[in-house]
């Protein structure tokens, strides 16, 4: 019952400075806000990184030529020729872990059909690339293994190339295109899949047999690298480090030198990109926390003014038997009343602006119930650790000093 007056005071007491509370609040609202959003952003960019990735095939494993190029001591590039098709031969005969594999050479270049022209990139491949990659066919067929073998001129092309070369809605299928001036019959156009989360246009490419890029095109006899998909996701890691030995073993290398390929699974490069997309919502979070400390430093001010003056009401309080403790309480409800409320309706911005950012700024968000139980626990915590001290200072008035003071 006692908890309950003091409720009821402390209540009167807000109620009595609306706008002045509301200026209070203000820290505290935009800080929860900007937590919830910021953790949104950052649930939303994890969600959306694991679902671009996965669906480019979350069992894919790629074989790049060069060291790991997160090692600061060595790097690969484009121009690395460590792969060659005798190790794609060796790791397609030996590794049991894998379903389908693939050589890959790839060129930019101009695609051309009349006085159309496209700048794209040409990826020479197997057959196995689509399973792979997990890309449909929209219209047409797949180029055989026997057109691998005997190097023909024919390509698939995605949607992108399609609306450039082929501007005015004819079929592209059974037509021809040159790609850096080599002619090519389109046999197939491949299923829109749009941008992936990196920006990337996943239907700016042409597919043609991996025979016919690599000698008609680039005249190379090295890879830009190899591709393949594991059985399972689960089995993802253990193909990793399969191919990983057979490489060694192929290239002859000692215990003390490093690998000259790097082999990733795409759960690898999931976690990479989700851990850096974590410390970027950490810092996000961590500069708006600056908010929620500056709006606990404005409910200290404005307690201390309370304090000051009501201080003639607390000196008569006590005269009349009331205690410190009840002082002290009271005080410190009337600031964590202030710091919840502030918490309430920074819920409801940050929620808003979860909305606002993904309609209008198109970014992917993912409103988390921790990050709300987290905000609110924060707003009780912050109410409780700067109401303390000048709700300690109010109880410890002595009464005389206090109706006396003016």
């Amino acid at each position: 019952m006692r908890l309950l007056n003091l409720f009821k005071i402390a209540y009167k007491a807000i109620v009595l400075n609306k706008v002045r509370t509301l200026l209070t609040m203000l820290g505290i609202i935009i800080g929860v806000a900007s937590v919830i959003a910021m953790l949104a952003i950052g649930e939303g960019s994890k969600e959306s990184i694991r679902t671009t990735i996965s669906s480019m095939g979350s069992n894919m494993v790629t074989i790049r030529p060069g060291a790991d190029d997160r090692s600061p001591a060595r790097g690969s590039g484009g121009n690395v020729q460590t792969l060659t098709l005798k190790d794609f031969e060796v790791i397609k005969e030996n590794s049991p872990l894998l379903s389908y594999i693939t050589p890959v050479v790839n060129s930019g270049g101009q695609a051309i059909n009349g006085n159309n022209n496209w700048p794209t990139t040409i990826y020479g491949v197997y057959p196995d690339f689509l399973n792979i990659k997990v890309v449909g066919l929209q219209s047409g067929s797949m180029f055989t293994d026997a057109e691998v073998k005997s190097a023909s001129k024919v390509a698939l092309i995605g949607q992108t190339v399609v609306d450039n070369v082929f501007p005015n809605g004819e079929d592209p299928v059974g037509k021809m295109i040159r790609f850096n001036n080599i002619p090519f019959k389109v046999i197939g156009v491949l299923e829109e899949k749009g941008e992936n989360t990196f920006g990337q246009d996943q239907d700016d490419i042409v597919v043609a047999p991996f025979t016919t890029v690599q000698k008609r095109i680039l005249a190379i006899d090295y890879l830009n690298q190899i591709m393949a998909s594991a059985i399972s996701e689960d089995d993802a890691p253990a193909a990793v480090e399969q191919v990983t030995e057979l490489l060694r073993t192929q290239h002859k290398l000692l215990d003390s030198e490093d690998d000259d390929f790097t082999v990733r699974s795409m759960e690898e490069l999931i976690s990479t990109f989700s851990s850096t997309s974590e410390m970027l919502t950490i810092l996000l979070v961590a500069v708006a926390g600056i908010s929620l400390l500056i709006g606990g430093i404005g409910i200290m001010n404005i307690m201390y003014v309370s304090v000051k003056e009501r201080t003639k009401e607390i000196g008569l309080r006590m005269a009349v038997g009331g205690k410190g403790s009840d002082i002290l309480m009271q005080f410190l409800i009337e600031a964590i009343l202030i710091s919840i409320t502030g918490g309430v309706l920074g819920v409801i911005l940050g929620l808003g602006a979860t909305v606002f950012i993904e309609k209008f700024l198109h970014w992917p968000t993912s409103v988390a119930l921790y990050s709300i139980v987290i905000s609110f626990a924060v707003c009780a915590i912050t109410g409780i650790f700067f109401g303390w001290y000048p709700a300690r200072k109010a109880s410890a008035l002595d009464p005389i000093t206090a109706l006396r003071y003016e």
